[in-house]
Order: C-alpha cells, then sequence, then structure tokens
C-alpha cells in the first residue's frame, strides 16, 4: 500500500488540493481501505484505482462539509487524465522526472520566467521587468516554454510507456 502513497497525493493535488489537504486526506484515504475488512488487493493497476477514487469522494465530502461549491470533473475523466499523465507508474514518478529533466533543457530566461510566476507568483509585468521585456514578451517567453515542456514530457512519457 505505501508505494501508492505518493501517487495518491499528486492526484489529489491535481485535482487543486493544497499540500497540507492532499496530505490528511491521503492519510484518511489509507485509514479507510486499512478499515475495510473485505478490501482485496487484486492488482497494483485495480488498488490505484480504487485508491483514487476514495481519494476523490473524500475530497467531495469534505467539499460539501465545508459547504464550498467546487466543480470537480467525473472521476472517470479524472482517472483517464491521470492515466495519460503518470502512465504505468502508479506514483507518477517518471512524469516528475520527465518534467525537472525538460525543466533544465529550456533557456535561463525561460527556466526564471516559469519560476518567477509559478514560484513566485509574480504578475507578467514583474517577470518583464526583471528580464528586460514587455509584458507581452514575457508572455509569448512563458507561452513558448510551456509548449516545449509539454512536448518535451509528453515524448519522455510516451517512450516511458512503451518501454
Amino acid at each position: 500500500m505505501l508505494r501508492h502513497q505518493r501517487g495518491v497525493w499528486r492526484y489529489l493535488r491535481m485535482l487543486g488540493c493544497d499540500d497540507a489537504t492532499a496530505d490528511d486526506l491521503t492519510q484518511e484515504t489509507f485509514l479507510r481501505v486499512l478499515r475495510r475488512d473485505d478490501f482485496v488487493q487484486h492488482n497494483d493497476s485495480a488498488t490505484a484505482g480504487y485508491l483514487r477514487r476514495t481519494a476523490y469522494n473524500l475530497l467531495v465530502s469534505r467539499h460539501r462539509k465545508l459547504g464550498r461549491i467546487q466543480t470537480i470533473a467525473e472521476p472517470t475523466l479524472l482517472d483517464e487524465t491521470w492515466d495519460r499523465w503518470a502512465g504505468k507508474d502508479l506514483t507518477g514518478d517518471a512524469a516528475v522526472e520527465a518534467l525537472r529533466q525538460c525543466f533544465s533543457k529550456l533557456t535561463e530566461r525561460a527556466q526564471l520566467a516559469l519560476r518567477m510566476r509559478f514560484d513566485s507568483n509574480a504578475s507578467r509585468v514583474e517577470i518583464g521587468e526583471a528580464l528586460g521585456i514587455t509584458d507581452h514578451g514575457a508572455r509569448n517567453l512563458m507561452q513558448r516554454a510551456k509548449q516545449q515542456l509539454r512536448s518535451c514530457v509528453d515524448e519522455k512519457m510516451q517512450i516511458a510507456n512503451e518501454s
């Protein structure tokens, strides 16, 4: 079961949970499964799907309990998205490593722009000022960088899923 923990946590993050909520719901997911006397682990794929469905249901229950209205896609669509992203890797480690490798191939300017945007939540104007370009230039730079990342990661994941 422990080998599924990272996959459940990343799945919850994909659903929009912050780190702390993903931690709590991951723990609750495993507690729910361990408390079930009739749980049978047929194979890794089935177990991973069951854990994701349990985590999803816990998240929906949490939203209801807290009175939040938040649109979450249907579980089937989410599972398809997760399977496309993580592939055969139940934890998502391969996709994270692919992203890390692809990110390192970007230019320093593109890396800085994306770090400022996603790590520091900087605006396009702030990014443009830091790089000596306009905010539209910053937008274009980030769009190109994200497209390069997407293509590179897709290629690496396709290769990983074929082997």
